[in-house]
């Protein structure tokens, strides 16, 4: 598949609310916006797109973890906005276990399910991409999303593909529940 354009999206949150918590929240938004070789057409078997996301998935994952700078990765997250010539389910396939596996191994593993979404949409479409702690999925301070939107992607025939990484959870979480310290890590839940 044809990659027409990457986008990398860097936020950097210092304080909330003029409290800060100590190291600021930085989240970083890789998408790679590619042709759909299925769009105008139902396309029973997907088996394409699904192995065509193993070496788009290296490219933004590899983009996401650089633009972290400093900062290790704690929360991770996928997406896809899937132009109006093609179907959601091209979305979906472009996001499965090859994809994610490949953004674990970036990350420096995983053992949580990674939080995803899909949706079809036109150009300025906006998106907010689920985070969630890498390694156990009930770490509710990681909850979160980072949204983004793309001015000219994606067009009727493409399919944007996104990446997102956090380095750790919301500023000043306080709704209790698992803390990253006391994770096993051993089944992805806690």
């Amino acid at each position: 598949m044809e990659i027409r354009k990457i986008s990398t999206f860097v936020e950097e949150t210092l304080h909330s609310t003029g409290k800060s918590d100590g190291v600021p929240l930085r989240k970083v938004g890789v998408v790679a916006v590619v042709n759909n070789p299925f769009a105008r057409r139902y396309q029973e078997d997907l088996t394409l797109l699904i192995n065509e996301s193993a070496d788009i998935g290296r490219r933004i994952s590899k983009l996401a973890v650089e633009a972290m700078g400093p900062y290790g990765i704690e929360s991770y997250g996928k997406a896809a906005v899937v132009g109006t010539d093609g179907e959601q389910e091209h979305g979906v396939a472009m996001l499965t276990t090859v994809f994610g596996n490949i953004l674990r191994e970036a990350v420096g593993g995983g053992k949580a399910w990674i939080s995803s979404t899909t949706k079809r949409g036109v150009p300025g479409t906006i998106i907010d991409v689920p985070l969630a702690f890498k390694d156990a999925l009930y770490v509710r301070s990681h909850y979160d999303t980072m949204t983004l939107t793309l001015h000219d992607a994606p067009l009727p025939d493409e399919i944007a593909v996104i990446v997102c990484v956090a380095n750790r959870g919301r500023l000043n979480a306080r709704v209790g529940g698992l803390t990253v310290n006391q994770v096993k890590g051993e089944n992805g839940l806690d």
